[in-house]
């Protein structure tokens, strides 16, 4: 879900409720701190990126908290650091692009940057012979935040994502900025395009100056670019975005190549991402659909012609969501996309009005992902090779790579290969629900014993648009601790989520907390009649969309014992004139609050709340711009008037994703307190 607060009076909130600020539980279960320590184990791999040539490879890992590159032959074999003389764990390297001459790769580092006032250092953007001959090369130094590195075809321009003068991740799940000046006019942050010459300079902004960019790609002769961009403020407007195409110059004229607002037919209205063009440069493939974030992508493949004309759904009716594509030609696409809880990989006939499914390279119940986008891939230039990062909750995340065909590739690493479950097995589920095939996952507890009964909790996802897809755990909020301690967890993935196509997706438009509930309730039924689980001990929990339907469910159904909800909407009325990304909302509700107030009452929870009598904690960060902390006041202070036992926890300087590892682990640590208080796998 997404949602954006800046409101002054939370300060006074917080100075008036000072019990509800985060202070750390005097004693912990020692089962959950084994939780912990296994759970901190795991080294996170950022990224993967095969060479052009298909004969190296190289990956971001992370150690001690900080990214390095490392560089190995495709195969894996002779991993080498892309700058021995960095120490590792002392400095960050990421955002890594193959230059196409398959002997240089592009980063960006901190590790030799200047030493600022408040002793961080300035970012840079390195050069390193792949073979390491000779020290990398600073190609410029940055004065803000860049990512998503992008080589020129020709070679002789890198492209990147710039904000100059940064103070925060371009990001709406980052920590917002605190409320200062104008809102929405002072201190605006602006996301542009900019490139650096292949022998180094400064870097040249190419995107006027009020257009914010949140993707784009070089056209194959490199001679322009094709954005996905909105005026300022650049986390409002994702929802209203447009599709541009310009010359590859510093103030160059952008054309609107297309517009969802003004189309007519499938798109109107809709979200756009992932600009691709055609190897003869003639048209633009995108995915366009139903979105509630930036980065969750999923949708129907729609393609446009480069130099304008009406965008045409190439894919009308599909039961899958692709959310990445990449052409192998001019006539095909290669696609990434969820189907059911999977990911999965398939080729694609392209004609000029259509696209059709030729064949299913491979289907995987696991998150795979390049780094550069949710599901891409790394291939070689001639599309033989192949190579991203894979995990499930039996395998902990590694470099996957080989040749693209119908078996998936198998890991090249062993980043993580002394790691091993310490949760239940995890199985696809599915049931049937008003006409509707819904899928979930389930993890069984720890340990399992079919002579025994245990509680279940239910996980619901964020977005809504987003899909529910194995991927191994890492420190914080989620699913496979409570396996741990004894639990069932349920994680379906209802009306509203990826995988059956872009109808499924909108059928909770203007139905949020009531069809997807149900659906969920049925999954409930569904696993209850198979597993002995026990309906009198089940538990709720979920972040995001998953924190609100964690506050609204306890409204409409009294079967959940206890509830974590993090980072929640309690009531979409006040929210609306509470955050700074309403552009979100209507695409949803069909119309701003004021001019349908009824369909933001309907799913609110603080109008239902005198029916919750469950057990809730709310955790949320202080500088959340998706989900603003008011909303958790709103229901926290609400619940103890209703004398429903509750607890508020606020995380300061965190944003909707938290960063900051002791928190991520105190929120961990707290839920599973509460569901071991109010929901005890050991009864």
């Amino acid at each position: 879900m997404t949602c954006r607060l800046r409101i002054a009076i939370l300060l006074t909130l917080l100075a008036a409720a000072p019990a509800v600020l985060a202070e750390a539980p005097t004693t912990v279960d020692p089962r959950i701190q084994n939780v912990l320590t296994q759970l901190g184990k795991v080294k996170s791999i950022h990224a993967a990126q095969l060479s052009p040539d298909g004969r190296q490879l190289a990956w971001v890992v992370e150690s001690d908290d900080k990214p390095s590159v490392e560089i190995a032959d495709a195969d894996g074999s002779h991993a080498r650091a892309a700058d021995p003389s960095a120490k590792s764990g002392s400095c960050s390297q990421d955002e890594i692009a193959w230059a196409p001459d398959s002997r240089h790769l592009a980063y960006i580092s901190d590790c030799h940057g200047a030493e600022r006032k408040d002793k961080s250092r300035a970012s840079q953007i390195v050069l390193a012979d792949a073979l390491g001959k000779t020290a990398p090369v600073v190609l410029t130094t940055l004065n803000g935040n860049a990512q998503a590195l992008s080589w020129s075809g020709d070679g002789s321009r890198l492209g990147f994502l710039y904000v100059e003068g940064a103070t925060r991740r371009a990001s709406a799940v980052s920590a917002a900025k605190p409320a200062s000046g104008e809102v929405g006019v002072d201190g605006l942050e602006v996301q542009r395009v900019a490139t650096v010459v292949a022998t180094g300079g400064a870097p040249q902004m190419l995107t006027p100056a009020a257009s914010y960019v949140y993707e784009f790609s070089w056209s194959p002769d490199a001679q322009r670019i094709a954005y996905v961009s909105a005026p300022a403020p650049g986390d409002n407007n994702w929802w209203v975005a447009k599709l541009y195409v310009q010359n590859a110059q510093t103030n160059a004229a952008p054309t609107v190549l297309v517009d969802p607002g003004n189309v007519s037919g499938d798109l109107h209205g809709l979200q756009i991402a992932l600009p691709r063009w055609s190897p003869d440069g003639s048209r633009i493939a995108f995915i366009g659909g139903l979105m509630s974030d930036q980065g969750s992508t999923g949708g129907d493949i729609y393609a446009v012609l480069s130099r304008g004309g009406s965008p045409t759904n190439l894919t009308p009716g599909i039961h899958v969501s692709p959310a990445w594509l990449s052409w192998n030609s001019n006539q095909q696409l290669l696609v990434s996309q969820v189907r059911g809880g999977d990911s999965e990989v398939a080729e694609y006939r392209v004609d000029a009005d259509k696209a059709a499914q030729e064949r299913v390279l491979f289907n995987l119940p696991a998150s795979i992902g390049d780094g550069s986008a949710d599901m891409a891939l790394a291939l070689s230039r001639d599309r033989a090779q192949v190579a991203f990062v894979q995990s499930s909750y039996a395998e902990a995340p590694e470099v996957h790579a080989g040749a693209l065909g119908t078996t998936p590739p198998k890991a090249v690493t062993a980043i993580n290969a002394a790691l091993k479950p310490a949760w239940g097995k995890a199985e696809s589920v599915e049931w049937d629900n008003e006409g509707r095939h819904v899928q979930g996952w389930l993890l069984y507890p720890a340990g399992y014993d079919a002579g025994k009964s245990y509680p279940m909790i239910v996980m619901v996802h964020g977005g809504p648009s987003a899909a529910m897809i194995p991927r191994w755990p890492s420190v914080g909020f989620g699913s496979a601790p409570l396996s741990t301690l004894g639990y069932f967890v349920l994680m379906p993935n209802p009306r509203g989520s990826f995988g059956q196509g872009e109808a499924f997706v909108q059928a909770n438009r203007k139905d949020f907390g009531y069809g997807d509930l149900r659906d969920t309730l049925a999954g409930v039924d569904a696993v209850e009649k198979k597993l002995p689980v026990d309906d009198k001990r089940l538990g709720l929990t979920g972040w995001s969309y998953g924190g609100f339907m964690s506050m609204f469910a306890p409204t409409q159904t009294q079967r959940f014992r206890a509830v974590v909800a993090g980072a929640g909407i309690s009531n979409w009325q006040s929210y609306y004139g509470e955050n700074l990304i309403d552009q979100w909302m209507i695409p949803f509700f069909g119309k701003s609050v004021y001019d349908d107030p009824a369909i933001y009452a309907k799913s609110s929870a603080i109008n239902f709340v005198k029916q919750i009598k469950t057990p809730m904690l709310i955790v949320v960060g202080d500088r959340d711009a998706e989900c603003p902390a008011p909303q958790s006041f709103e229901l926290w202070h609400a619940l103890r008037a209703q004398g429903v036992p509750t607890s508020l926890v606020v995380y300061p300087n965190e944003g909707h994703h938290f960063v900051d590892p002791v928190h991520q682990r105190d929120v961990l640590q707290r839920a599973l307190g509460w569901f071991e208080k109010y929901l005890p796998a050991s009864k």
